[in-house]
């Protein structure tokens, strides 16, 4: 089996929506794309030069997608790396194919010398937060979230 990630373009634009629609309703089975998800989600990803976005491959077939890159840190003149998302569809999983994925893009965040690379796991993703701890990352804090009513 080879894995590999090559880059995400703009004429990949409904296929990569199908994908992360796919991915969303995953961990949220209510998950239904806004309008501004719809029109704004892929667009921006694309139009920011930090970003890197990657079709994960599996023998040549669209398996996942990885978004990853760097920021500036909120108050101090360091970059922080960023996982943003790690997608395999259920039928590439427990093959390795995230491992890979996650390992060359922590490697390719390092040579930005970022000061930390960090991520958000879903609380109920039992196997993200196993892989991403076998990784060497280790949780240091919690996120709340307060949300709003829709109209």
């Amino acid at each position: 089996m080879t894995v590999t990630m090559t880059p995400i373009t703009h004429s990949d634009r409904e296929a990569f929506l199908q994908m992360a629609e796919r991915h969303f309703r995953g961990l949220n089975p209510s998950f239904v794309p806004e309008p501004d998800w719809c029109q704004h989600y892929f667009d921006k990803i694309l139009a920011s030069p930090r970003t890197l976005a990657r079709w994960i491959l599996v023998d040549g077939e669209r398996a996942g997608f990885m978004l990853f890159g760097v920021e500036e840190h909120r108050f101090l003149p360091r970059l922080t790396g960023m996982i943003y998302e790690l997608y395999v569809a259920p039928e590439f999983r427990r093959l390795g194919v995230a491992r890979h994925c996650a390992t060359d893009a922590i490697a390719e965040l390092q040579s930005y010398a970022p000061s930390k690379i960090q991520l958000e796991v879903m609380e109920e993703n039992e196997g993200a937060k196993a892989l991403w701890i076998s990784l060497g990352f280790c949780k240091v804090s919690e996120r709340y979230v307060l949300l709003q009513e829709k109209p």
